[in-house]
């Protein structure tokens, strides 16, 4: 499986610990980005650089794409010069990023027509996972192109869940959002109600988090929450957009979602306010 050909478009702030995963891991790995110097440091561990989306679909069995939203995704795939007219029949997209799942059950037909195959694999966990090799990775589509697949998805994480057709990768991780939305506001909570009752907010987190309170984000985040230290992982503009989408899916089934209303008004204040560049833990400011 080492031998397969592995290409990555989009080397932000996941895109490139991933690719650097793919490469300790031993895959072949060839990459492209919009601006070009990010491929750099990849290239020093061994990877390719591809000047174009061309380029990199003729050298590569699978592509792994990891971009900001749905009609970034679609420019990748069906643009002018995108990767749909250059892989070869038998290739398999992975597209790794949060888009509409309806727009990733289209892309997959799309592809289909051209013997491509297509996986929506969004993730969870952060930049620290991707680093890590340890998302939590939840795909749809064929299984047997996720079974195929598997040793490549394994590599970038540890939790790798086939969740079903195409589209339903999208799905879960929009219901995945939901959570981590209301996980974070209430570590925002504590870390304000705490500060302000005049506790010490390092021991008030260290006892909540020992207990039936805690959760991934209080224990990673509230302790920069604490500390005011608000570098992105994952960005307000990104859950902001991640919350729209989830809202607009949990709408489509007629499903009440009083506490996802409420977070998605939130990070869209947040946005407006012109906290979008922050961590989502940075929802914290829109109080100060």
């Amino acid at each position: 499986m080492q031998n397969l050909r592995i290409g990555l478009v989009g080397l932000g702030t996941m895109g490139a610990p991933m690719a650097a995963t793919l490469l300790r891991s031993g895959f072949i790995l060839s990459v492209y980005n919009r601006t070009t110097a990010r491929c750099g440091p990849l290239v020093e561990l061994g990877a390719r650089a591809c000047e174009t989306l061309g380029e990199l679909g003729a050298a590569s069995d699978v592509v792994i794409t990891m971009v900001s939203d749905t009609p970034d995704v679609e420019a990748i795939l069906f643009g002018s010069g995108g990767l749909a007219a250059s892989l070869a029949p038998g290739a398999v997209i992975i597209d790794m990023s949060t888009i509409a799942p309806a727009a990733a059950v289209r892309f997959a037909k799309l592809l289909a027509e051209r013997s491509v195959a297509m996986l929506d694999a969004p993730v969870s966990g952060g930049e620290a996972g991707a680093r890590s090799g340890t998302l939590s990775i939840m795909v749809g589509g064929e299984r047997a192109v996720f079974e195929r697949i598997l040793p490549v998805l394994n590599a970038m994480g540890t939790s790798v869940v086939h969740a079903g057709p195409a589209g339903r990768g999208q799905m879960t991780k929009l219901i995945n959002q939901i959570a981590t939305s209301l996980n974070l506001l209430a570590a925002v909570e504590v870390v304000r109600v705490a500060r302000a009752a005049g506790l010490n907010v390092e021991d008030t987190l260290r006892v909540i988090c020992g207990g039936a309170g805690a959760s991934w984000l209080l224990t990673n985040l509230g302790p920069k929450i604490a500390a005011e230290d608000f570098a992105p992982g994952f960005r307000i503009r990104l859950q902001d957009k991640d919350l729209q989408l989830a809202r607009a899916f949990a709408g489509g089934l007629g499903v009440e979602t009083p506490g996802l209303a409420l977070a998605a008004s939130l990070f869209r204040r947040a946005l407006e306010y012109g906290l979008g560049e922050l961590g989502n833990h940075g929802l914290y400011r829109l109080w100060d």
